[in-house]
């Protein structure tokens, strides 16, 4: 498993060496570059929004911005992680453990788009890799139509 046989994996950990540990440590769960710049472009047309907030109270799953008074949950998804079908590439330690790992990703995420669109949230998913001026200007469309505004002003 690891290259240095004194390393042991503490309780609950799945790594393979030390310096996979350290390396899956340091993985950002916020403020990841694509989710900062998305932000900031967001930001900057005049939209002020929660970072890395719970949508609805009683589900313990954070979306990466929330506007909740126009009811639309924003998440940037990563292509490992997320299980992109352009960029997901199958690991080659542990592959059981990681695939079965993305997998579940999957389905809560799908999981989390109906329990908000049943509660009448508009949710908006993005890729890490997608150009994050577009995506800024699909979320600002997105918030505005919902709050009834248009680019001459109300509806």
């Amino acid at each position: 498993m690891s290259d240095d046989p004194q390393w042991e994996a503490p309780a609950g950990s799945w790594a393979s060496s030390a310096a996979r540990r350290r390396n899956m440590q340091a993985i950002r769960s916020r403020d990841t570059k694509p989710e900062w710049l998305i932000r900031r472009l967001v930001h900057a047309q005049g939209l002020r929004y929660r970072v890395a907030a719970r949508p609805l109270p009683d589900l313990r799953r954070t979306a990466d911005l929330v506007f909740r008074p126009a009811k639309v949950a924003v998440f940037i998804d990563g292509c490992y992680w997320h299980g992109c079908p352009e960029h997901y590439v199958p690991p080659r330690t542990n592959s059981g453990y990681w695939s079965e790992k993305v997998l579940r990703n999957v389905q809560r995420d799908r999981d989390t788009d109906l329990r908000l669109k049943e509660a009448g949230w508009l949710v908006l998913r993005f890729w890490e890799h997608e150009p994050s001026g577009a995506c800024a200007d699909k979320i600002a469309a997105a918030v505005k139509r919902r709050r009834g505004i248009t680019d001459t002003g109300l509806v």
